[in-house]
């Protein structure tokens, strides 16, 4: 009997959601698919210790390597971006090349997948030293800075929208495909009432509506702040289940306590949500959340009513843009520049009138 056929696949990217579950749902369905054909499938994830990759990669069970990665922070004015930040996470970057050939020459990967963020970068340029065949996926319509250095050598670029093709040299065009962006399976299989038992919302009233709040894995400021000053006049009309980032669970549920008895009853904080989201979201009537693009492949696969609130510091301005196209086709409200409580309120009001 021959051995079966091992395929190892490594994967990059991270640091924000957008980034790390495209890769997720990529994984999965490889994994799925080559299994069925009796190969087995191994799969290294490498990416920022403590880092959404890392920790998503526990929760899978999949190998995660440590590399050594830097950010830029941008800044309007070129001067602004010469900061002793970006100076020392520039440092880190040589390192995490160096340490990034040395994961690539051990794994011995059939293919490098990379999915972006600046987490992606050494792995991405260890690849193409190393003559690893590269594929680079990009959510967004526009290139991201980290996908812009790396598709010089990829074998394959996949795209999420046939506009994108427009935007590439023609030398990068022609190894360009539009794949979209993957939507995790089970994002389309929730349940709402797994979500009650789940979260324990016993306290929340079944005659009024849910609405969803989120600004990413790490939270949103602004969106928590825009939260709080509504929260009154929110919970006068619907449920809310908040997840509101890691580091402002204790800020958002000291501002819960000042609530009245029965408001406070019909609202959920949570710092992050994982296996339950997609129950969350079959439970959600109207979602309030950032507008990066694995949030609108989500929500629109699964046709949510939403208010978008773009970051407004997205590469490209690209939030706005899938703010603003999906606002153009009825399946959104798009909430930019200085967005006020008030603001926030005239736009869910329509959305909770038509949920109720």
């Amino acid at each position: 009997m021959s051995t079966p056929r091992e395929f190892r696949l490594l994967v990059t990217g991270g640091g924000t959601g957008g980034h790390t579950y495209p890769a997720l749902t990529t994984v999965r369905a490889l994994q799925a698919r080559l299994t069925a054909e009796g190969t087995t499938v191994r799969v290294l994830w490498a990416g920022k210790a403590g880092g959404l990759e890392a920790r998503v990669a526990q929760a899978e069970g999949i190998e995660f390597a440590q590399v050594a990665t830097g950010k830029i922070r941008r800044a309007s004015n070129p001067l602004g971006m010469l900061t002793v930040e970006n100076a020392k996470d520039m440092a880190r970057v040589p390192l995490g090349v160096a340490q990034a050939r040395s994961v690539v020459a051990r794994f011995r990967p059939d293919v490098v997948l990379s999915t972006g963020g600046y987490v992606a970068v050494p792995i991405g340029l260890a690849a193409t030293m190393l003559r690893r065949p590269l594929v680079v996926h990009e959510q967004t319509v526009r290139l991201g800075l980290a996908n812009r250095v790396l598709v010089r050598g990829a074998a394959r670029v996949a795209v999420s929208s046939p506009s994108t093709l427009d935007l590439l040299p023609p030398t990068i065009r022609e190894r360009a495909v539009v794949t979209g962006n993957p939507v995790r399976a089970e994002v389309l299989t929730g349940e709402p009432m797994k979500a009650v038992d789940v979260l324990g919302l016993d306290s929340f009233q079944p005659d009024l509506p849910v609405v969803y709040v989120t600004g990413g894995a790490q939270g949103s400021v602004q969106i928590n702040t825009l939260i709080a000053e509504s929260l009154p006049w929110l919970l006068e009309r619907a449920n809310v289940i908040h997840q509101c980032g890691p580091n402002n669970v204790e800020t958002m549920t000291e501002t819960a306590t000042a609530l009245p008895a029965d408001l406070a009853g019909r609202y959920w904080v949570l710092g992050f949500v994982a296996a339950e989201l997609p129950d969350v979201l079959a439970l959600a009537d109207v979602v309030v959340s950032r507008s990066g693009a694995g949030t609108i492949a989500e929500l629109t696969a699964l046709g949510k009513p939403a208010v978008l609130v773009p970051l407004a510091s997205s590469a490209g301005n690209e939030q706005a843009h899938n703010a603003r196209r999906l606002e153009e086709v009825g399946a959104a409200v798009a909430l930019e520049g200085d967005v006020t409580p008030s603001g926030l309120q005239v736009a869910v009001e329509p959305l909770l009138t038509d949920a109720g």
